[in-house]
């Protein structure tokens, strides 16, 4: 007995398709023709409507036809395709809800504010370039004889990852950290031009900010102790200074004139990551207003 195959009509009437739309499936190569007729005309094994429901099924999530002629070809299997697919629908959300926060941002607020956010939330709105973009002004400023891993862990602060499904709030504060990183005194305040050992000095940096950690989570304010007497230490010796009261005076008010612009870089940075604790540049920030503001304290004397 010969083998049941099927017309294009029949296969029509069994899938509830047009024979329009099952005859282009068959011309771009997405179902197995048995062979032809005695008259010329197309014929179908069982198979074929099988792969003409998935085809169906696979049609009405929107798959792209170049993608099922690669799942018909052996190209790709169909779980490949459900794993590519789960990853289009996952950034293809992200962005939806970035542009729903962008919205958002610029929904509730004066018509002189509206224009000013605009422009700035226009420059993150391509998400990987702009995280690029973070990571390279922040690749300028660090001095180059920094090592990488102290490097490194100031990047992995200063440049937060974008939240996949960010508030209006949030989206905004990532918007404005790239306008500060375009102020003149940005890269100067960090590039430290009258330290010779900038490497040192970034190193001790760090761990007095780990210090400090703890005090300012508490929300004291800016105090002498501990901390500061690491910091203004650290800060004397890279410059091959003494700390002095004298020092304590000078490196507190030169410092303290750039660090409003700093603070409101590191709490748009606690706005994006909502970390329990606060960050390197908070304490930072921290020590150098404790220096300007105690700086007639006398210095522990080092340990």
């Amino acid at each position: 007995m010969s083998e049941v195959t099927w017309t294009i009509g029949q296969l029509a009437a069994r899938t509830g398709l047009p024979v329009k739309t099952v005859r282009y499936y068959s011309d771009v190569g997405l179902l197995p023709l048995a062979e032809r007729s005695a008259g010329g005309h197309r014929r179908y094994r069982p198979e074929a409507l099988d792969q003409l429901h998935l085809v169906q099924r696979l049609r009405a999530l929107d798959t792209p036809i170049s993608t099922l002629t690669q799942l018909a070809s052996g190209e790709r299997s169909l779980g490949d395709l459900i794993t590519d697919e789960m990853g289009l629908v996952r950034s293809r959300l992200a962005e939806l809800h970035w542009r729903q926060a962008t919205l958002e941002a610029l929904d509730n607020c004066s018509a002189q504010e509206r224009l000013r956010r605009l422009e700035v939330l226009s420059r993150v709105q391509r998400l990987p370039e702009a995280q690029d973009r973070l990571a390279e002004a922040w690749a300028r400023t660090i001095p180059a004889s920094v090592t990488a891993r102290l490097a490194d862990a100031i990047t992995a602060q200063a440049v937060p990852e974008p939240p996949a499904n960010p508030t209006a709030e949030v989206v905004l504060a990532y918007a404005e950290l790239h306008t500060l990183t375009m102020h003149p005194d940005f890269p100067v305040y960090w590039a430290c031009p009258h330290v010779r050992d900038k490497a040192s000095l970034y190193s001790e940096l760090l761990d007095t900010s780990e210090l400090a950690a703890g005090t300012v989570a508490d929300g004291l304010p800016p105090q002498p102790g501990e901390a500061l007497d690491h910091f203004s230490r650290a800060c004397a010796r890279s410059r091959g200074e003494d700390d002095t009261p004298g020092f304590r005076t000078f490196i507190g008010t030169q410092l303290h004139s750039t660090i409003p612009l700093f603070r409101r870089y590191w709490q748009h940075v606690a706005t994006i990551t909502a970390a329990p604790r606060p960050n390197l540049g908070i304490t930072h920030c921290w020590l150098v207003e404790a220096l300007a503001t105690r700086h007639e304290a006398a210095p522990a004397p080092a340990r």
